[in-house]
């Protein structure tokens, strides 16, 4: 027996049915990058299983504030992955704005506007800063207008300017103690504070909702399909839950002991019994990696910058006859490599207190790797900036937990080469699948 038009009730029901697939493509989640954080979410369990004491919160805000200097590359790596090159010289060129900001703030400051100047740090941020466009502009215009090819450039750079490192330090390590720069590497006192975090993530968190709520009506406005409602909340939901959590772990770590004593005793603050509590909040390079991720995903897929970067990777040829000035486009990429370069070194340099001949070493190969696992195709194209961020948090974490249990240096490289080739061999079979 059958019902309306033929078919069956068993029929009927199945179809109406909807599968856990169908749900997850109702969000229109990025299962590529759901699945990183799921990855992300598996190591930090196994790492608790092996010594519970990893989780705790002290040692999440410890690998996420050395993520912070390779985070910040990786979503200006992304953009150059994508533009189909490579930058091999960015931990070179880290080490030289970080030495360049120690020499700057040992031998100029004080003899100029003193150690004591609040302004200083500003002035040597923006000093390294326009360092890094101007060697991010002289690599961009060898590999866009002397079409000398980018992975020879970047060697090159990355040979060199370690060598202008020695030559510019005297073979030795700068340490010139400007505490206000030094607030830029974290700390307890590098940090954004209990209450103004809470306030930080309510900010963000309403931020979230709303662009979810902007997004909704643009794509009603102009007759795009939508998200059903409960896939809308779901995501808001989660979205607010992580930020908080976030929040709550920062905010878990305190001052220490001696040093929350010594705060009170400066500010004629009485100590409670038990001692003075103060809670550190949010890291200020993690909030600099915020600051950095959201003006990059808003540069890459907001402007036409970033759009032209995307469609050059696709087909370069294409795009040159649609009328973008490819050349400079890329040019643009190199330049803004070299802004973050200067970026990270602030963060790097400050953590340090100084610059040292080693510092940077080894940052290419996390941060190439991280943009990779976070997504971007070396064939040009495709990436994300929120992958690059996923990414250098799994890297770092497998190289802060496994440290952390006790492997050495070549035992977590080994670990993070299987990593890489894994998921890069991953998500070629998976392209390959789809076509």
């Amino acid at each position: 027996m059958t019902d309306v038009a033929g078919v069956t009730p068993g029929q009927v029901a199945g179809r109406n049915r909807q599968s856990l697939g169908d749900l997850v493509k109702a969000t229109e989640i990025d299962l590529r990058l759901f699945g990183m954080v799921l990855a992300l979410v598996v190591i930090w369990i196994g790492l608790g299983l092996a010594n519970p004491v990893i989780l705790e919160p002290v040692n999440f805000l410890t690998f996420s504030v050395q993520a912070a200097s390779t985070a910040v590359l990786a979503t200006g790596m992304v953009l150059v992955i994508v533009s189909r090159n490579i930058d091999l010289s960015v931990g070179s060129v880290v080490g030289l704005i970080g030495m360049g900001y120690a020499v700057f703030m040992a031998d100029i400051v004080p003899t100029t506007i003193g150690l004591g100047n609040p302004i200083g740090w500003i002035i040597a941020l923006a000093l390294g800063i326009l360092f890094g466009a101007l060697i991010g502009a002289f690599q961009g215009f060898l590999i866009a207008y002397a079409e000398i090819p980018s992975f020879v450039v970047t060697l090159g750079g990355l040979l060199g300017f370690r060598g202008l490192i020695w030559q510019f330090s005297g073979g030795t390590t700068v340490a010139p103690n400007l505490p206000t720069f030094n607030l830029l590497g974290g700390g307890p006192e590098g940090s954004l504070g209990g209450i103004w975090a809470w306030l930080l993530g309510a900010i963000i968190s309403v931020a979230a909702v709303l662009l979810l709520l902007s997004a909704r009506r643009t794509r009603r406005k102009y007759g795009f399909p939508l998200r059903p409602m409960w896939a809308e909340a779901a995501i808001a939901v989660v979205s607010v839950l992580a930020i908080f959590a976030g929040v709550f772990v920062a905010n878990s770590y305190h001052w220490p002991p001696g040093l929350a004593t010594a705060y009170a005793q400066a500010h004629g603050i009485a100590e409670p019994p038990g001692g003075l509590v103060i809670e550190a909040g949010i890291p200020i390079p993690l909030l600099i990696v915020i600051g950095v991720t959201i003006a990059m995903t808003f540069l890459s897929t907001r402007r036409r910058f970033g759009r032209d970067i995307f469609a050059y990777g696709g087909n370069p040829i294409a795009a040159e006859l649609a009328g973008i000035n490819t050349r400079w486009v890329v040019m643009r990429t190199f330049i803004l490599m070299g802004i973050l370069c200067a970026i990270s070194a602030a963060i790097a340099s400050a953590r340090l207190n100084g610059g040292t001949l080693d510092l940077g070493t080894g940052y290419e190969l996390y941060v190439i790797a991280a943009a990779v696992i976070g997504g971007t195709s070396f064939a040009g194209g495709i990436g994300t900036i929120p992958g690059a961020i996923l990414g250098a948090l799994v890297m770092q974490s497998l190289q802060y937990g496994l440290g952390f249990l006790g492997f050495n240096s070549p035992q977590v490289n080994m670990v993070a080469a299987v990593v890489l080739v894994a998921v890069v061999g991953i998500d070629s079979w998976n392209r390959r699948r789809a076509r």
